[in-house]
């Protein structure tokens, strides 16, 4: 059983490294590093088979016996640190806090690192993402319905950002995540032999009317254009959702929603 640490002084190198990974993307990209808080997200990031590698913890609001718990049994067990509660609101997220805030180091999201649990896999694309929030609403529907991967293709944020991590509610950590560009993506499907539906609004056909229960991938654009043309082009059906009031589209995660949960109820839930 290791030791813990104690740290009392906002100026210890600890503290302001905990800091500036959650305000810098480019501090979390350089060390490959980024910081998790709370019970859940952090035994979703033990479960995914993240390495932690310490943890910051608040005795005013958990104590150690119980963080010790959460952790278990362990090969490669984190550094434990003790925290004041001026510390630990200086390095949380939340003001509603469980007292746990962690370090935890970055997977690799390459594509030539994803691998399929089935041989017919049901796949998200979601293309160029703008907001952290819809990132996080796309995960949590990739989570319920147990989605085989889900592919980020041209992003320009930053996969492990707090906010992210936060709307995700920790299942940044339980989904197949790859990241990649578009031809790349595309390339890697077409390999695969996985059909592409691109949801558009163009020489499209009613979404129900489709085969999910092939592999598949869903590809979605993002609110404001849709997907780009390489993806319409070389997509082997676009399928709408039809509308029928005034407005010609929803938001990305309820489309992607619809959309997945009609190939979940295709395929039987199973």
């Amino acid at each position: 059983m290791n030791k813990v640490k104690q740290i009392s002084s906002l100026q210890n190198p600890l503290v302001k490294k905990v800091f500036s990974l959650k305000e810098k993307s480019r501090e979390r990209r350089n060390s490959g590093l980024f910081v998790l808080e709370g019970q859940r997200e952090f035994e979703l990031a033990c479960k995914g088979g993240y390495t932690i590698e310490s943890i910051f913890f608040c005795p005013k609001i958990i104590t150690e016996k119980r963080v010790r718990e959460i952790i278990g049994e362990s090969e490669e067990y984190p550094a434990l640190i003790e925290v004041s509660k001026e510390i630990y609101q200086k390095i949380a997220y939340r003001e509603s806090t469980e007292g746990i805030v962690a370090v935890a180091r970055s997977k690799n999201h390459n594509l030539n690192h994803i691998a399929f649990k089935n041989t017919n896999p049901l796949i998200l694309i979601a293309e160029a993402p703008e907001k952290p929030g819809n990132i996080g609403a796309l995960l949590r529907t990739a989570d319920a319905a147990n989605l085989d991967a889900v592919i980020i293709v041209n992003s320009n944020g930053d996969l492990y950002n707090p906010n992210i991590i936060r709307s995700s509610f920790g299942c940044l950590f339980t989904v197949n995540i790859a990241i990649g560009e578009t031809q790349e993506v595309i390339n890697f499907l077409k390999e695969n032999k996985i059909t592409i539906y691109s949801a558009a609004l163009s020489a499209s056909c009613t979404y129900t009317k489709v085969d999910f229960k092939k592999a598949c991938a869903i590809a979605v654009g993002t609110e404001s254009s849709g997907l780009t043309s390489d993806w319409l082009a070389q997509s082997d059906q676009n399928i709408v959702i039809p509308m029928q009031g005034e407005i010609d589209s929803m938001n990305v995660s309820v489309s992607a929603a619809i959309l997945i949960f009609e190939a979940k109820r295709q395929r039987d839930f199973n």
